[in-house]
């Protein structure tokens, strides 16, 4: 595969680099959940367009990485799924959107990936984990109440990955998630366990939160069994673990 990008997620797909030669990874996008840019936005939109037509011409596949969060699908009352409703509630989360309708339509193959919260070694210091440990470390730590996450493990996302393209999809959107909506105030306790922390822990409300899962089941069906994360309920626990074992005393 060509890999666009040299970000977390490009590095981390490294090991496949020699494999699926007729794809083309785009994972050189804004990586920031709160991102309001447009500066940023425009970027990642020309860049998605001429990648998409360069594929178009060439007749290779262009996987491109959007996300499964709530900002994306905005507020359900059921697991968010591909072929649901989507009504974005931040601008990133419709940026993604956007830019999925323009790979929809650009005529060129695609394989669209919505993620959830990857955890692995040299992510970004302003995603979720670093930031968590960052402030346990600095003494205090705040936390929505009501908040939850679905984390999942970079390296069973490129497992997945590796998996999927693989199947010779052609066309469509796969949400890559643990399926499970874990509660922040049972991450930040588990990072203050292996992390032998004290820190303080406020909860604060930040107005109405809706319990946000992400629908696996299209995963599950196409790669049915073992070849999907998250079965156990305390596959989260193991990620933070990983996670923390990697994180400089």
């Amino acid at each position: 595969m060509h890999i666009l990008g040299n970000g977390f997620l490009a590095r981390s797909l490294q090991p496949l680099a020699d494999r699926h030669p007729d794809t083309v990874v785009l994972a050189a996008g804004v990586s920031w959940a709160s991102c309001v840019s447009e500066e940023e936005f425009a970027r990642e939109r020309a860049m998605l367009a001429d990648t998409a037509r360069r594929c178009a011409d060439t007749g290779r596949r262009l996987l491109f990485f959007s996300t499964s969060s709530a900002g994306l699908y905005g507020p359900l009352d059921r697991p968010a799924r591909e072929d649901g409703p989507a009504v974005p509630s931040t601008a990133y989360g419709a940026h993604k959107l956007a830019q999925e309708e323009l790979l929809r339509a650009s005529g060129a193959d695609h394989l669209i990936l919505r993620l959830s919260h990857l955890v692995g070694p040299g992510q970004p210091e302003h995603q979720l984990l670093p930031t968590l440990v960052r402030h346990l470390r600095e003494g205090a730590v705040q936390v929505h109440r009501g908040a939850t996450r679905d984390l999942i493990a970079v390296e069973d996302v490129i497992r997945v990955i590796d998996r999927l393209l693989g199947l010779g999809l052609r066309s469509g959107t796969v949400n890559v998630a643990s399926g499970t909506a874990v509660p922040v105030m049972e991450i930040v306790d588990h990072l203050r366990l292996r992390l032998n922390g004290s820190a303080r822990v406020d909860q604060v409300d930040a107005g109405p939160i809706h319990p946000h899962t992400v629908s696996v089941a299209k995963l599950h069906r196409l790669l049915p069994g073992a070849d999907t994360p998250g079965a156990d309920p305390d596959y989260f626990r193991g990620v933070l673990d990983a996670y923390t074992a990697t994180v400089p005393v």
